[in-house]
């Protein structure tokens, strides 16, 4: 994934109302920007970081800038959430996700379940169906670890038990987390931020769910998926 012309480099001053930061350019220049992210960004919104904006010559936006990367610990990390998706199907496209790469018909974007929509429906004439659900990865604590999530989710866990019932009926279930950040080798649930969420993770991965965790490498030209990394399946606490 190619950003289509040269980032803008400023530094934060400060992120707010969720989609709104304030950065001072270097030449001084303060600017209000979007950020394409609705979740907490932890460890992500530190005063004075240096961060990365790209520009919309789009007359119909309210804000011509936008957040894409912010340097936290030593390394790049990409931050809009509009993004995984897009990655995700880079990487199995890639042939780095097990097999998803060979099914020939990828639909984006499905309604299924209850009230959800599956980020991908993978179709083969000779192999069940999978359903993909991509999530965006950007937190870590320890040095080398990426975690997931920062924060409560009810609607990731929600997403979950309809993987697993998507499997119990007979389809794949796949579950794949987009680090984007190169700076780590594995990837944990964060069961102590979000005890609901590692239970039920916990329990699609009892009916089958089937989960990757891929690294990309984040540059001020691209963020590319580059690897696989290991993946520890966390027990659903007590």
């Amino acid at each position: 994934m190619e950003f289509s012309s040269p980032l803008i480099e400023a530094r934060l001053v400060r992120r707010y109302k969720r989609f709104l930061a304030d950065v001072t350019l270097a030449d001084g220049t303060g600017l209000t920007v979007a950020v394409p992210n609705t979740g907490s960004m932890l460890g992500l919104t530190t005063p004075g970081a240096r961060v990365l904006l790209s520009r919309s010559d789009n007359p119909k936006r309210k804000y011509a800038h936008s957040l894409e990367i912010v340097e936290a610990d030593g390394t790049l990390v990409g931050i809009n959430t509009g993004l995984p998706n897009r990655l995700a199907a880079e990487a199995m496209r890639a042939g780095l996700i097990g097999d998803l790469g060979s099914y020939p018909v990828v639909r984006p974007e499905q309604r299924y379940g209850e009230r959800s929509r599956i980020d991908f429906l993978l179709e083969h004439p000779d192999r069940p169906p999978a359903y993909v659900e991509v999530k965006n990865v950007h937190y870590m604590r320890q040095k080398g670890v990426a975690e997931f999530p920062d924060t409560v989710t009810a609607r990731g866990a929600r997403h979950l038990d309809e993987l697993a019932a998507m499997r119990a009926a007979g389809a794949r279930a796949v579950m794949v987390y987009v680090v984007q950040r190169g700076d780590c080798h594995r990837f944990r649930l964060c069961a102590d931020l979000d005890p609901a969420y590692a239970a039920t993770f916990a329990r699609a991965r009892q009916a089958g769910l089937e989960a990757f965790a891929i690294a990309c490498d984040v540059s001020p030209r691209a963020i590319v998926p580059d690897r696989l990394i290991e993946m520890e399946d966390v027990a659903a606490p007590a």
